[in-house]
């Protein structure tokens, strides 16, 4: 039985069917809605399952909400309200938002070695400020016994011979930066890369560069003072060499 058509309501034949928008149509019957302009199947477009032209066809638009004194005022109240809840959620949550930080490995050997640090300054402070003290008591030395009293009691031996002088000299103690400090070997050790400082306490150097007052902490680092700079702080072991 032939179908009936969507527009007419009469009975389509094989010969005249459009089959669109699933129905069925006259081909004299598939117009669009607004302007009755007869349509095929490459120009028409459907919405709601009724053909439309290109001209008329319907678009979706957004509706423009005006700016009124009312919506103004309920715009302000919104605002207002969430600064409210804002700062309540603020007020609860004060002092909540610090995070545990586990007591790993790693930071127990960075707080070792920041102990450690602080050892070494303190004891290095105490003996800066102990030996600024005593370092006016040899002072009234060269005053209490002056050189000149001492000079005539040379002629007065006349079996006295001046070669052993140069022996006398040879025998002085050596400058301290030969490595000998108070009667004990002190290790000089030599940068043989380039290192950048990564934290406060650390200290930077150059290949080539001298350091002094080293004192081993761990197996990977150590505490010392670069020559050329003068700053002291922790460096890698693997960075230097001995001397």
């Amino acid at each position: 039985m032939n179908p009936a058509c969507s527009r007419c309501n009469k009975i389509v034949y094989p010969t005249e069917k459009v089959n669109c928008l699933d129905k069925v149509w006259h081909k004299a019957c598939f117009s669009c809605e607004v302007c009755k302009m007869t349509l095929n199947m490459k120009n028409y477009k459907g919405f709601e399952k009724r053909p439309y032209c290109n001209a008329h066809y319907p678009k979706s638009t957004f509706t423009s909400v005006a700016d009124t004194p009312e919506n103004l005022r309920l715009k302000q109240q919104s605002k207002m309200q969430s600064q409210v809840l804002y700062k309540e959620e603020f007020e609860k949550n004060k002092g909540k938002g610090f995070s545990v930080v586990a007591d790993t490995p790693e930071l127990q050997r960075i707080k070792k070695t920041q102990d450690q640090i602080s050892n070494i300054k303190y004891h290095e402070d105490f003996e800066k400020s102990r030996m600024g003290g005593e370092a006016p008591s040899p002072s009234p030395q060269p005053h209490s016994t002056p050189a000149f009293n001492q000079q005539p009691a040379a002629p007065q031996n006349f079996n006295y011979d001046p070669t052993p002088e140069p022996p006398r000299q040879a025998a002085a103690a050596p400058p301290p930066s030969a490595g000998v400090s108070n009667g004990a070997i002190v290790k000089r050790y030599r940068a043989v890369y380039d290192y950048v400082a990564a934290d406060e306490d650390e200290v930077s150097f150059q290949d080539g560069d001298m350091i002094l007052d080293v004192q081993q902490i761990d197996e990977g680092w150590m505490y010392g003072r670069v020559e050329r700079t003068g700053q002291q702080g922790m460096l890698p072991a693997n960075y230097v060499e001995t001397i």
